[in-house]
């Protein structure tokens, strides 16, 4: 079991007894609310709840009117439009979001996703070509072509025109394109940057709708899409996207589209969804279509208006789902065998594995599998298409994205984010690579950063978990709930009890750990903990032994009973 270093959240320096005060809630709270940057009545009001008044202006985002005017004026011409995406999830909700809307408008209109084994990520040449060769005059790239710098031009001789919606960041130079949409470009002033591809489409949808001279609330049926994407896309659920989160969840919850019905029907999940669940439950099984064999039939799943055709699309992704899971099961066992007989692997600084037949549609998967048991930027590579195609992911505080950058010279084309990166590499340059990134890592990750790390918000007793007579839950974790839809920059908050003891301390699922804490010595209340993988402590912690304990807290339904549960991240013995 690796060590994990504890951090704690610096306390604020503005005081927190007015809101404490206005709010009626404890001072643990109030810190919680600063660490998110609320800091006045008004702004916890806003916070706790979130308002649709609370969307921007989707003319505030740099070229949307030019966006905006070359789809009125394929309109006008009856121009064939083709929505093109990537092959993942916030690509296929971004392709099925902007492809419901304007097929309600305008009959035209096509979808796309480019095959991950042929094509590759993002703008395809053949995706060009395909377009060019049926007459589409438009296409209307999501969550992929800011720096599809020569394939714009490509399309532009083809008389093709290219819209881009895209929240990667962008290289030196922006595409020719009719429009590009993309809160991270320098030049843009729009006051949300952290949207993700499905949430840049949903701004021209917005803006079109707008300009239709429609209701915003007519907008809502999307909202299940974006909160998938959100989700799964890994985006802060900060600003906008804590809205566009709050409201997708209702909608999902309450009245999702066909297809997302049919995975929920599939996953046999029997309560509400909340973010976690959006993220290991719908994510992956939208995610497998484009994996295993084409990201097309989760737009068809997505997109789909009758049950039959939603029945038999989500049998099959959930069959796909399970291939899924058996390859990434079995080409991690196979990657950490690789890395525990290779000593220099182990002594490196970061891992990169490459292997000709490892299944591309994991590869990414993997990679994080791979950092649970050694903890540092990873690169899992096979071979797609006579090229080395990797994808890369990192550990908490590391840019990924530079890294790779600095080794720019030895691949043919990359792109991704702080900590999730793709890239395509000629075979021969595998082990050139694998020794420049290795110098690099060495040269600027901190020594602590290859410590995983558990990020702890405040210190509390136990006795705050206690509720008042007649109520079923605590005020304290009442307010936590509030605290949600948790995601990046708003994650779930994590606390320590100090000098806690265990009783009916057991092993269950071979590896977990199952008790029951108290923390005054002659305290009656016993509070049930689940700590996953944490099963090495039962020794530890059966003999009386005072420890500290970082948890989450949780509810637990069992036989139709709800009660609070503490999810152990992690135990210090004193």
């Amino acid at each position: 079991m690796q060590q994990k270093r504890w951090t704690f959240a610096p306390k604020s320096e503005i005081s927190t007894k007015e809101l404490e005060e206005k709010l009626g809630i404890d001072k643990e709270l109030v810190e919680l609310l600063h660490q998110r940057e609320v800091f006045t009545f008004e702004e916890a009001q806003d916070f706790f709840r979130p308002q649709l008044e609370h969307i921007h202006d989707p003319f505030l985002m740099k070229d949307m009117d030019k966006a905006v005017a070359r789809v009125f004026e394929a309109f006008e011409k009856g121009e064939k439009i083709l929505v093109y995406g990537d092959y993942d999830v916030d690509g296929t909700t971004a392709v099925s979001l902007m492809y419901t809307f304007l097929i309600k408008h305008y009959p035209n209109v096509e979808f796309y996703i480019p095959d991950r084994y042929t094509e590759g990520y993002g703008v395809s040449y053949q995706g060009i070509d395909y377009a060019a060769d049926n007459d589409f005059k438009l296409i209307i790239a999501l969550d992929c072509g800011i720096k599809a710098i020569e394939k714009v031009a490509h399309a532009t001789k083809k008389g093709v025109d290219f819209i881009i919606c895209d929240h990667h960041r962008p290289g030196n130079e922006i595409p020719k394109a009719a429009a590009v949409l993309d809160p991270k470009r320098t030049d843009c002033d729009y006051p949300y940057k952290e949207l993700c591809g499905c949430g840049v489409g949903f701004k021209l949808v917005q803006a079109l709708n707008q300009e239709l001279g429609f209701e915003f609330s007519d907008l809502e049926e999307y909202f299940d899409l974006l909160v998938v994407s959100i989700g799964s896309d890994i985006v802060p659920v900060t600003g906008e996207n804590r809205v566009l989160a709050h409201f997708g969840l209702k909608k999902i919850n309450h009245s999702p589209r066909k297809g997302i019905a049919e995975i929920l029907k599939l996953s046999a999940l029997k309560r509400d969804l909340n973010i976690t669940d959006v993220v290991f439950i719908v994510g992956p099984r939208i995610n497998a279509a484009g994996r295993m064999k084409s990201g097309m039939n989760a737009v068809k799943l997505l997109t789909s208006g009758d049950d039959e055709t939603a029945k038999e699309l989500g049998e099959f992704i959930e069959s796909e789902n399970k291939q899924r899971k058996n390859f990434d099961k079995s080409i991690t066992q196979e990657a950490l065998k690789i890395i525990e007989e290779n000593e220099e692997f182990l002594n490196a600084k970061s891992t990169v594995l490459y292997k000709e037949d490892w299944h591309k549609g994991v590869i990414g998967i993997v990679a994080s599998r791979v950092i649970e048991t050694h903890y540092k930027p990873t690169i899992i590579l096979t071979e797609s298409n006579g090229k080395a195609a990797g994808s890369a992911r990192s550990v908490q505080g590391f840019d990924v994205y530079n890294a790779i950058d600095e080794c720019s010279d030895l691949l043919e084309q990359f792109g991704g984010h702080m900590y999730a990166a793709g890239m395509t590499m000629p075979i021969e340059n595998v082990d050139k690579f694998r020794n420049k990134f290795d110098e690099v890592v060495s040269a600027t990750i901190k020594e602590e950063q290859l410590i995983p790390e558990i990020k702890i918000d405040s210190e509390i007793t136990l006795d705050q978990l206690i509720p008042e007579k007649g109520e079923a839950f605590p005020k304290f974790y009442r307010i936590i709930k509030q605290f949600a839809p948790f995601g990046p920059q708003n994650m779930h908050p994590v606390f320590v009890a100090k000098n806690v003891q265990a009783k009916y301390v057991k092993i269950v699922g071979e590896t977990h750990l199952k008790m029951s804490i108290y923390q005054e010595k002659n305290s009656t209340k016993l509070f049930d903990c689940i700590g996953f993988g944490l099963g090495d402590f039962f020794e530890k912690l059966n003999n009386n032994q005072y420890f500290d304990v970082v948890f989450v807290i949780e509810e637990n339904t069992w036989n139709g009973n709800t009660k609070l549960q503490l999810n152990i991240r992690d135990i210090k013995t004193n």
